[in-house]
């Protein structure tokens, strides 16, 4: 089986183009954004917010059980994964328990300064609701990880402070932490 990265994060971190860029470090890979994965629901999708109802948590475990068998599948078949999901305050990404049992998962933790993640969403958002909606999102995620950095590498996440690098240095950081480069 080949690896499987997972990269999470709050909001406006580079989850995805971090996860773009390391996929295309390997001959054969695959990206799975499960934020895409939840977007292919036409009718009735529900968005994070500050009511974590049954809804949206029933269609979170679903993009992550279909990121989960996809990875592996994939894996399987020789093909590097790289995915990225964010890193959800109220359950912790419970749901991936079954991806991270396999061998060849390495978990990432993109983890710039808060203040560094607000102003890229502000660069990349502007000013206005959908803004708003992500900051309400990247401080949930800060005042959560606050707490469980410390937990998290004890548990084997690589986390990265991104607040000073560019995409190509963060991916030859993940590299060399996992032994790549």
């Amino acid at each position: 089986m080949a690896h499987i990265y997972f990269l999470a994060g709050a909001p406006s971190v580079g989850k995805s183009t971090t996860a773009h860029a390391l996929a295309a470090q390997f001959q054969k890979s695959m990206h799975i954004p499960v934020d895409n994965l939840r977007e292919m629901v036409v009718s009735g999708l529900l968005l994070p917010g500050g009511n974590w109802d049954q809804g949206l948590v029933e269609q979170l475990v679903l993009a992550r059980e279909s990121a989960t068998q996809m990875a592996i599948t994939y894996s399987k078949a020789g093909f590097t994964v790289v995915i990225d999901d964010f890193w959800d305050p109220n359950n912790r990404l419970l749901e991936y328990t079954h991806l991270f049992q396999e061998p060849n998962v390495h978990k990432i933790l993109l983890f710039p300064s808060q203040q560094v993640a607000e102003e890229r969403n502000l660069k990349r958002s502007g000013s206005g609701e959908v803004s708003e909606y992500i900051a309400g999102g990247i401080r949930a995620v800060y005042e959560n990880l606050q707490t469980d950095v410390a937990n998290l590498e004890l548990q084997g996440w690589i986390v990265a402070d991104t607040s000073n690098k560019t995409t190509e240095a963060t991916v030859n950081h993940i590299l060399m932490q996992v032994g790549e480069l």
